[in-house]
């Protein structure tokens, strides 16, 4: 048996699965920052026309992935698997998108880490020869985290300068075994990491290291530097968590200067109630399908890093002072003829 990994962490693919299509859609605060013009649809409220914000979820979610698929022309019965997943309790939004699609459905959790997640999984499925096309996606809102998680908006409660604001954003991507599209290069699946930080209110500092290990252990499975990429990117660390993270890989004798970039720190003009800069699934998903994958897809960047990170508490365990457990996974994405042996 021949094992496609490299080192302890790290699955490379010897056929490269290409992300053939991308789409996102997101609320109006999203849509009015800088990388506006860019995203696919906006909304022109946070209901989205519905009656309550997770339903407007659930149906952002389903536009994106309809148009994810209409941009690949692929229809239901030609994708083999769907992978989704969200913030909300029993990943309810990717669900009930699930049941309006004749698809085989994977729900998945992984916090702000799940559209890593789903790439990973989607790319290990093609590979294997299990899948021809896989969709991958997932969702925030800004309203139904604050209700879960901390306080419904109402409340008005005093946001404090470490937190983050939830991304009301969907997007999806549809992976294939062939087509025209960034080629997904490598998988580095993360560990789970706990530093004690137990503030709900400061999902940097508990993420950040998260970050770290998985960079850390990508680039030495890979044998590689920083600088062999173009751009590394973080998903949703913030002002807080980005400076953390960064001082713990120059521990390690990392310099991140340079390359790295925060999609929790593009989506905004970071206005102070931003705070540390933006979070939720959506975040990193939505400024992917946005900007990075067009970037990769065109050339613009030939060699990228996107390392989704992921806060894997609940309501419950914070009730409970527990501390907040992370993941990061890393996913290496390269340009198109690069994959097909022009590197």
């Amino acid at each position: 048996m021949t094992l496609n990994r490299r080192g302890a962490s790290t699955c490379v693919f010897s056929a490269m699965p290409a992300i053939i299509s991308a789409a996102s859609v997101v609320g109006p605060r999203e849509g009015k920052g800088p990388l506006g013009p860019l995203f696919d649809l906006v909304c022109k409220d946070t209901l989205c026309g519905e009656m309550s914000w997770e339903k407007a979820e659930t149906k952002m979610l389903r536009q994106a992935t309809d148009l994810a698929q209409a941009k690949a022309g692929i229809e239901d019965a030609h994708v083999d698997f769907f992978l989704a997943g969200d913030l909300l309790n029993q990943i309810i939004s990717s669900s009930f998108t699930a049941r309006d699609k004749d698809i085989p459905f994977l729900g998945l959790y992984g916090a702000c880490s799940t559209m890593g997640e789903a790439i990973a999984l989607g790319s290990f499925l093609i590979h294997g020869g299990f899948a021809r096309n896989v969709l991958a996606a997932s969702s925030s809102h800004h309203d139904t985290a604050e209700r879960q998680y901390r306080y419904p908006t109402e409340f008005g409660y005093q946001r404090v300068p470490p937190s983050q604001w939830t991304v009301t954003a969907a997007a999806a991507v549809v992976l294939s075994s062939q087509g025209y599209g960034p080629k997904v290069e490598a998988v580095t699946v993360g560990r789970v990491t706990d530093y004690g930080i137990s503030d709900a209110n400061d999902m940097g500092s508990a993420m950040a290291p998260a970050f770290a290990d998985t960079i850390w252990r990508h680039l030495s499975d890979m044998g590689r530097a920083p600088e062999d990429y173009d751009a590394i990117f973080s998903g949703d660390l913030g002002r807080v968590g980005s400076k953390a993270a960064l001082y713990l890989l120059k521990k390690r004798g990392i310099d991140l200067e340079g390359v790295h970039q925060d999609t929790g720190l593009m989506i905004y003009d970071m206005e102070p109630e931003i705070c540390s800069g933006a979070s939720g699934c959506g975040c990193v998903a939505s400024v992917f399908a946005a900007k990075i994958y067009p970037e990769v897809r065109s050339g613009k960047l030939k060699r990228v890093l996107l390392v989704p990170t992921g806060a894997l508490h609940s309501p419950t365990t914070c009730q409970q002072a527990e501390s907040i457990p992370s993941v990061a996974h890393a996913v290496s994405l390269v340009y198109p003829e690069w994959g097909e042996g022009g590197s």
